[in-house]
């Protein structure tokens, strides 16, 4: 027995979801990505078979001794120790001349310690004649009132 429809006269007949699926590529399509090529192999490199002195020869892994330049000064490091490139007696000069400068203030420096020692020692003394004679004075204060 057919099934009639509660509104109108019409027959509406419900799609199936398969029907839905083959119009609306939404529903019915699944992602599938595109397949990916394989990589190429890498090429083996025989580098690390080589010896250290080859290497330095073929890529030029020597680099000799670090060097710097500081406030127009060029020095290089050698056998554990910073050494002025140019080796010139203008660099000489200036070593000498500020040893000699550091000399000098040195010597002020322990002349101004000596002098702020001496001004201490005079100042501790006043200190104490000063407290001495406040003790005297209050003494002598007590003893005219005690006359009177």
């Amino acid at each position: 027995m057919p099934v009639k429809p509660l509104h109108g006269s019409r027959h509406r007949r419900r799609a199936s979801s398969q029907q839905i699926a083959g119009k609306m590529p939404l529903f019915g399509s699944t992602f599938s990505p595109k397949k990916v090529p394989p990589r190429k192999s890498a090429s083996l490199s025989n580098l690390h078979a080589l010896d250290r002195t080859t290497k330095e020869v073929e890529l030029g892994l020597d680099y000799g001794s670090p060097s710097i330049n500081i406030a127009g000064q060029s020095l290089k490091f050698e056998n554990g120790q910073w050494m002025t490139e140019s080796g010139g007696t203008g660099s000489q000069r200036e070593v000498q001349r500020l040893r000699k400068r550091n000399q000098q203030l040195e010597e002020e420096n322990n002349l101004l310690r000596v002098k702020v020692d001496l001004l201490l020692d005079m100042l501790s003394e006043a200190a104490a004649d000063t407290h001495l004679k406040e003790k005297e004075l209050e003494e002598m204060k007590n003893l005219s009132g005690r006359r009177k």
